[in-house]
């Protein structure tokens, strides 16, 4: 009787053991059928609403009226109400020298000229996004010059990231040196150029790069269209502008906006500028 009462606590055990491992799973199999269930009532509900709506209530959700955009004029023959006007033609009230002291350009009937030999000029604020417009023109003359010799310039964006200014109209040059180039770094997508002596216009979508503890951590882009062509769009910026080697990127802030004296008389107008 012993060994019989034994065997039959045993199995007693063993069968309680087994109803409380189903009882777990019967009840998880329950909650996992309960949850579609109810997530089908809900999406059911809403059809059914949705199938009573009119189709301007229906398009009435999804429509955002927060934030509303500031109003900004923009005429047709001036630069935008929000713009800094850094060069209207009458002062270089807003320039320098890149080396310190006095812009020494030339100024006459509303035109920016280069004087060779005086050194690149800067604009006395610091930028970091920025929307930039500017006209320039290479003269008209140039003799036997050709290539990068024919009436260079430049445009730099924090004063390390060139846009190429050049009289690219039949001149072969390297292609990532010709006007609209990221200079050594960006070929544009077309030759946008008109003939020396024309005035063309360059407008310049610039994000500066972000740096955290002096280190690089999103590369700046820009965006360039010429004379209303776009030639770059939206390319990564290797680094700071170099003619020899390769571009690296050093640590800076906001810089100012400069153009370059490459010895040659390029001429400037109607340069503003909209900080993004």
């Amino acid at each position: 009787m012993g060994d019989l009462t034994m065997k039959y606590n045993q199995m007693t055990q063993r069968m309680r053991s087994i109803e409380n491992n189903r009882l777990p799973t019967f009840r998880s199999t329950a909650f996992a059928m309960i949850i579609p269930c109810f997530f089908t009532v809900l999406s059911c509900t809403a059809e059914t609403t949705d199938k009573a709506l009119e189709p301007w209530q229906l398009a009435e959700k999804s429509e955002q009226w927060e934030p509303v955009p500031k109003a900004v004029e923009a005429p047709a023959d001036a630069p935008p109400s929000d713009a800094l006007v850094l060069f209207d033609g009458t002062n270089l009230s807003q320039w320098e020298s890149a080396k310190g002291g006095k812009a020494e350009w030339a100024l006459e009937e509303g035109v920016l000229t280069v004087v060779p030999g005086k050194g690149n000029i800067r604009t006395k604020r610091a930028f970091c996004d920025a929307q930039v417009h500017l006209e320039w023109r290479t003269p008209a003359q140039f003799g036997d010059r050709d290539g990068q010799r024919r009436n260079n310039s430049g445009v730099f964006l924090q004063e390390r990231y060139e846009v190429q200014i050049l009289d690219s109209h039949a001149n072969p040059t390297y292609s990532n040196g010709q006007a609209a180039s990221i200079y050594k770094q960006h070929i544009p997508l077309v030759n946008a150029s008109r003939p020396p002596g024309e005035w063309q216009t360059y407008d310049i979508i610039f994000k500066a790069p972000r740096f955290e503890h002096k280190k690089l951590v999103e590369p700046a882009t820009i965006t360039v269209l010429h004379n209303g062509v776009l030639v770059q769009n939206h390319k990564e910026i290797l680094g700071t502008t170099v003619w020899i080697g390769e571009p690296e990127y050093e640590f800076h802030d906001c810089a100012p906006i400069a153009l370059q004296d490459h010895n040659d008389p390029v001429s400037f107008r109607n340069i503003w500028v909209r900080e993004l």
